[in-house]
């Protein structure tokens, strides 16, 4: 997958993307060592599909923060926009009654119209990315609650829509390899991010736009349209995990979707996106969607309380945050 990173040195220490991703995947499996010795529930089979299937969630959300990072920008609200797209399903397939793809459409359609409005409101308004998409998670969150009604909205009446995360196709053609669906649409979203940022102008331009705006807007490039285009791509996707989501519940749940952008956010980190915008992959994305997933899950089963499970995933952040702050000192 493309990195556009540029080779960093500084008294003769390399400390690239590479090597930050390299970092992280070392991580990622020394934390797989050291659950699995700890205890021998950590690599049964269902474990492990459970660490998958969390992780599917997460980390298209993260794919989506990782293309408005970026450009060096940020975004709140995914968390609450998955809410939103996932009511905006259960609108269409319980309430009207219409065939599944359309609630499908309809889920990725409201993502993409979401992005826009945060695009504009960051590219023509001038308003910062942070603002921006904090108001645009408070609207999202509220939107979510008059829609439904502040109730739950139910697939009951869907047949098959809860396969959409929970099935499994490679497992019917393949018994030994049960791979949810959830993930392996987790994997096709990772490789059609992948070729737009590596091998579409939207793509360069993501990087260009992060690396150096200004430059690209005296370049006689219009600025705005591209940035407008980076949020609604991202937020196509988010409504992509907006359908997951609800077909793992089965339900589309107005009050959830708060604290789910920390952890995209964290993946983002973690995988060696800049925060400074200009620099970052998708692989490094997943990476750190893993980390967070078999950390959480290691943790749960070693019995570990929740609050210390969070200590340790904020250690991790800051660390990884270092590691970036360390990247940019060398260039």
């Amino acid at each position: 997958m493309t990195d556009t990173t540029a080779p960093a040195q500084k008294s003769g220490i390399r400390f690239t993307g590479a090597f930050h991703r390299l970092l992280a995947f070392s991580g990622l499996i020394a934390l797989v060592l050291v659950f699995s010795l700890a205890s021998p529930n950590f690599m049964q089979t269902q474990n492990i599909l459970a660490i998958l299937q969390a992780t599917a969630v997460n980390g298209v959300l993260a794919i989506a923060v990782t293309l408005v990072i970026i450009t060096g920008g940020i975004d709140l609200s995914v968390g609450t926009l998955m809410t939103f797209c996932a009511v905006i399903a259960g609108v269409i397939l319980t309430y009207w009654g219409l065939p599944m793809p359309l609630g499908i459409i309809g889920a990725i359609l409201a993502g993409t119209a979401s992005g826009l409005i945060s695009g504009t409101v960051v590219a023509k308004l001038k308003v910062p990315p942070f603002i921006a998409t904090l108001g645009m998670m408070l609207i999202l969150k509220g939107l979510s609650l008059v829609i439904s009604g502040t109730r739950p909205i139910y697939f009951n009446d869907t047949p098959g829509f809860n396969q959409i995360a929970l099935g499994s196709v490679v497992g019917q053609i393949i018994p030994a390899v049960p791979v949810p669906n959830g993930v392996m649409i987790l994997f096709a979203v990772a490789l059609l991010a992948s070729f737009v940022l590596g091998k579409t102008a939207l793509g360069r331009y993501t990087f260009a736009l992060g690396s150096n705006e200004e430059a690209v807007r005296l370049s006689g490039v219009n600025v705005d349209r591209w940035k407008i285009g980076v949020y609604a791509l991202s937020g196509a996707i988010v409504g992509v995990g907006g359908v997951l989501i609800a077909s793992r519940l089965n339900s589309a749940q107005p009050a959830l979707g708060q604290g789910y952008e920390l952890e995209a956010i964290a993946a983002v980190v973690i995988g060696g996106t800049s925060l400074s915008g200009g620099r970052g992959t998708v692989l490094g994305t997943l990476i750190g969607a893993l980390i967070i997933s078999v950390l959480a899950n290691g943790l749960r089963i070693l019995s570990v309380a929740q609050e210390w499970q969070t200590v340790v995933t904020g250690t991790i952040i800051i660390l990884a945050v270092y590691a970036d702050i360390l990247r940019r000192r060398n260039l």
